[in-house]
């Protein structure tokens, strides 16, 4: 493998790291919900501003959210496959506890943790399946996973070190075991619409069903249960107030307890196939909660094109699926080695979402729970896999970091068809007795692991580290305004940023070669090479600026 070159300057020097120191797209089992024809396209226009209809009003912007302090790194994990603390091959919220130095160790400048600011944990609710998107307790934690004093204490730690936590809500359908589910399937047996449960879950008649819908019959009822992801996965009714209340009293529970916001899984099916019904809803529903916390973090999956999605930033971040995967911009910039592609769309897509939302941001991620693994489509000895994370951990709006991906785990689908397969088990290298997920048929996994790339200076894990540091050193890089940069030819290009009167310009090389460019033809005033990333070294020499092939630059 060719060794790539990662240099910090300035705040960087004194660091030494080298001291070895939604919902399921389609869950098994289930009729899957088909995902759009085409949910990110490079070729796909970006206004500049938002259609009109999807613009706040002067009331709504009263309660609008704020980028603020969220501009964060935040790491998915999958809770049951992180890391075990009891020995029974399950990952749990003591395991996360335990590994916490691993995340981050609370000193910025120690070297010796990943240091991300943020976690995501999909849901730790008490749920009959593995993954725990069919809920049967909002109000409580898994058995599997641990106790409520265990995510007290893993909130408290993590808040100790600034780290924010935000929990993965499913709240649109629920596990046929749910308490509530079991009172409607009563309430419909004996034929009681006064019953306060008869309306619970969306319902109707052999001759009344929507077409396009998915329904299941009540046992020992001539009704039918609405179900679009799956026979076990009833779907709540959104009309109904007391659903309403219900929902926003789970989400309160959370926020008492200490829990910093949430991630909202399959935010547009609230409405099957009715976006401006679900977009309304959590026009709502986030309202409500702001207007006890104005600070919660909130983050949803609308896992569509970007002129849906758009349809729900008034109330929400979302995230950005049109970088994602294989065919996301972020993949098809590395492998077509140009950049302007990627850095034209975030330009029009930040403005965009701004015009609809002041204080909306860009959420980027490589890959996520859901998707096949970075690893398996982009390479780590050719420097892809670096660069995929160079231009988006070193770029605006707050990134989502897939769990393992640092170490290049991998993980498809594959001719088994199982989304286990993309949730394998955290390769710790230190005997950890975390296990595959049930139904994992993947078995081609790294061998090296936490322990052994801690150790070693040219991992992928070192890379990253080192990555998040150069992030985090640079605040104008995530918080500032976003513009473009291109040089003729289109082999260098990235953005520039401003934040409170500093300016830092991120340039990115992804061709095979070395370039040097003029910065003052170019009409860029920056004297100061604060950092360089990639397979090889950068020099500044008064205006002209060399940078190695498969390399990012940061410059002052």
């Amino acid at each position: 493998m060719k060794k790539y070159t990662l240099f910090l300057l300035c705040l960087l020097l004194l660091v030494s790291v080298f001291s070895g120191c939604g919902k399921p797209s389609s869950p098994e089992g289930t009729t899957p919900v088909p995902e759009p024809e085409s949910s990110a396209s490079a070729e796909m226009p970006a206004p500049e501003t938002a259609p009109e209809e999807y613009r706040l009003t002067a009331p709504e912007l009263q309660s609008d959210f704020v980028c603020g302090d969220t501009a964060r790194v935040f790491y998915e994990i999958f809770v049951g496959s992180f890391s075990d603390s009891n020995g029974d091959g399950i990952g749990d919220l003591r395991g996360i506890i335990d590994r916490m130095d691993y995340l981050n160790d609370g000193d910025p400048n120690s070297g010796l943790s990943l240091g991300i600011e943020g976690i995501w944990l999909t849901p730790v609710f008490p749920s009959p399946s593995y993954h725990k998107y069919d809920v049967a307790d909002y109000y409580g934690i898994d058995a599997k996973f641990g106790t409520l004093d265990d995510m007290k204490e893993l909130l408290s730690l993590c808040h100790e070190r600034n780290v924010k936590v935000i929990l993965d809500m499913p709240i649109n359908h629920t596990s046929i075991r749910n308490e509530w589910f079991q009172r409607f399937v009563v309430a419909h047996r004996q034929k009681d619409p006064q019953n306060e449960y008869y309306d619970f879950y969306s319902w109707c008649t052999a001759d009344s069903q929507i077409p396009g819908s998915t329904y299941r019959p009540v046992p020992d009822t001539d009704h039918f249960y609405e179900c679009n992801f799956s026979d076990d996965m009833p779907e709540l009714n959104f009309d109904l107030e007391a659903v309403r209340q219900q929902m926003l009293d789970v989400a309160k529970f959370w926020m008492d307890l200490g829990v910093d916001g949430f991630r909202f899984d399959a935010a547009k099916y609230i409405y099957f196939n009715d976006n401006g019904q679900s977009a309304d809803f959590w026009l709502w529903y986030l309202g409500q909660l702001r207007a006890v916390d104005p600070d919660l973090y909130t983050v949803a999956e609308v896992w569509d094109a970007d002129p849906v999605i758009d349809q729900y930033i008034g109330s929400t971040n979302c995230f950005n699926f049109t970088l994602s995967q294989a065919e996301g911009l972020l993949a098809s910039s590395v492998k077509g080695s140009k950049v302007d592609a990627l850095t034209s769309y975030e330009q029009e897509y930040i403005a965009r979402i701004r015009s609809i939302n002041p204080g909306a941001m860009i959420v980027p991620f490589l890959t996520n729970h859901d998707q096949d693994r970075a690893a398996g489509f982009l390479k780590t000895d050719s420097g892809q896999m670096q660069m995929a994370a160079n231009l988006y951990l070193l770029g605006p709006g707050s990134p989502f970091l897939y769990y393992g991906e640092e170490l290049g785990m991998r993980g498809s689908r594959g001719g088994a068809n199982t989304d286990a397969n993309r949730r394998l088990a955290m390769v710790w290298g230190d005997g950890d007795t975390v296990r595959d997920p049930e139904g994992s048929t993947y078995s081609k996994q790294i061998e090296n692991g936490v322990t052994e790339q801690r150790s070693d200076p040219d991992s992928l894990y070192t890379y990253y580290k080192l990555l998040l540091m150069i992030r985090h050193a640079n605040p104008e890089i995530a918080r500032g305004d976003y513009q473009a940069v291109g040089f003729s030819g289109n082999r260098l290009g990235g953005f520039t940023s401003s934040w409170n009167g500093s300016t830092v310009c991120i340039l990115h090389n992804l061709t095979d070669s070395e370039i040097t460019v003029d910065l003052a033809k170019a009409g860029l005033d920056f004297s100061v090479l604060r950092a360089a990333a990639g397979l090889n070294s950068a020099v500044l020499d008064g205006d002209l600026l060399t940078v190695g092939a498969m390399t990012s630059v940061i410059l002052k």
